[in-house]
């Protein structure tokens, strides 16, 4: 099945080039060059992966994202043009799954986007992976991986494609403390670079949709200085919580 890209960059010279490799990888690429047209067909249409520059003529990238994250959980790769922390962690808490700051080498593109289409689109590899995963509830929360749902105390709570996989893979193994290194390069499925920022913010994201106090949460629990467990009090494996 043909996995289709939309790309959203007023950079006409770059959407050329990177379309280029894009479909020498066998990927199908719509490009767009303002936010308000890039919105309504991201909206209209069925992509496996939108890739979105923030700086935009009609919408901004981080207004396009907004509207998008209002309906659709489509995988988001954002690219900033300033090596600005700001612009990252701004996308990030919006819904983005990943950003690349401009210049960056097309080795690098690639390989961003075959990682996210990879873990959350594909068709074989989606299914496939979600038969294989478990069933996970503890104390309240339910993590369905063949829906790619969460429940908190049975009410539905919408995850972005990424924040499901980071809830997951530590809900996986309770109790077991992650580094931010074995996190990212499990969930990222990237080589980690101290990349601190994309993790806490997407931890920060997490707890506040499924902590009733992100404060002092409950089950994404932080190791100061080493890294973030999931709380195994109360984890029952099997399907029903515990007391």
């Amino acid at each position: 099945m043909s996995q289709n890209i939309l790309m959203i960059d007023d950079d006409r010279e770059l959407c050329a080039l990177l379309k280029t490799y894009l479909e020498m990888e066998n990927y199908t690429v719509m490009l767009k060059h303002d936010g308000k047209s890039g919105l309504a067909e991201a909206l209209n249409q069925r992509y496996q992966l939108v890739i979105l520059d923030v700086m935009l003529p009609e919408l901004n990238g981080f207004e396009v994202l907004t509207e998008l994250r209002k309906i659709s959980h489509v995988p988001v790769l954002m690219l900033t043009a300033k090596d600005s922390e700001i612009d990252k962690v701004s996308g990030l808490r919006l819904g983005a799954d990943d950003y690349i700051t401009k210049p960056f080498s097309t080795h690098e593109f690639v390989a961003r986007v075959q990682s996210l289409i990879r873990r959350y689109t594909t068709l074989g590899g989606e299914q496939q992976q979600s038969k294989s995963l478990k069933r996970l509830t503890l104390s309240g929360l339910e993590i369905i991986p063949e829906k790619r749902e969460v429940y908190v105390e049975n009410v539905y709570v919408e995850l972005t494609a990424k924040e499901f996989d980071l809830l997951y893979y530590l809900a996986s193994q309770p109790g077991r403390v992650f580094t931010k290194r074995q996190i990212y390069q499990a969930v990222w499925e990237n080589e980690y670079a101290f990349d601190d920022n994309n993790i806490m913010v997407h931890i920060r994201r997490l707890r506040k949709k499924i902590e009733s106090n992100p404060e002092q949460p409950r089950y994404i629990q932080t190791v100061w200085g080493v890294g973030y467990k999931f709380a195994s009090e109360g984890y029952d494996k099997s399907g029903g919580a515990k007391a």
